[in-house]
């Protein structure tokens, strides 16, 4: 993908890593982060993409999840292990899985974002811009978001997969107080499902398993 000339003195666009097989989604990425201004690089399985990231050291990656001979998680797993020194460097899931299960394990092993396709390219966009930022993300969240000693426990267990039904029950509770609970944290934190909420607080460390 060929890149304007850069003036005397102009400094390097960001470095954003595509790790994606499906050749046309990796294409159009490419294409959407050149014409935003982005050095986009492209590969098409986890390997050759974890062997980008130690050689190339990009300042963002996007990573399919279900990929051959290595898999997105399996991409993560490996970076966390073998470079500690790159964990500040952002990592955002692309896949088309929306299970729950997917979404938390990913966070727990430090993704960034999840995104789900079909990508709306304006929403990644936004997502690649502010985490190219480099807010501390914990530490922004923690300032911010003050979530009650109530809303903490309701969120735990359902992250626990625990229903309304069964913190009700270890609460001490009714379930729609806890459905309270868990709507305000939802509104707290940003995010439209409670799925979303609980990943956010993993992810943040508001809350631990």
């Amino acid at each position: 993908m060929s890149q304007t000339p850069k003036a005397p003195g102009e400094a390097e666009p960001p470095t954003v890593l595509c790790i994606e097989d499906d050749r046309e989604t990796a294409g159009l990425l490419a294409e959407d982060l050149t014409e935003r201004g982005y050095r986009v690089l492209v590969r098409h399985n986890g390997r050759e993409g974890l062997s980008a990231i130690m050689a190339q050291r990009p300042d963002l990656v996007l990573c399919d999840l279900n990929m051959p001979i290595m898999s997105g998680f399996e991409v993560l797993e490996r970076l966390t292990a073998n470079a500690p020194w790159l964990s500040d460097m952002p990592f955002v899931f692309l896949t088309a899985l929306t299970d729950r299960d997917s979404e938390l394990r990913g966070r727990r092993l430090g993704a960034d974002d999840y995104v789900t396709k079909p990508i709306d390219f304006d929403i990644l966009a936004t997502i690649v811009k502010a985490r190219l930022s480099r807010v501390p993300r914990r530490d922004l969240w923690r300032r911010d978001v003050a979530l009650s000693p109530r809303e903490i426990d309701a969120l735990t267990w359902s992250a626990r997969g625990k229903t309304s039904d069964e913190i009700a029950q270890i609460l001490d509770l009714t379930r729609r107080t806890v459905d309270f609970h868990l709507d305000n944290a939802r509104t707290k934190l940003g995010v439209a499902t409670r799925t979303q909420a609980v990943a956010v607080a993993i992810a943040a460390e508001l809350i631990m398993l």
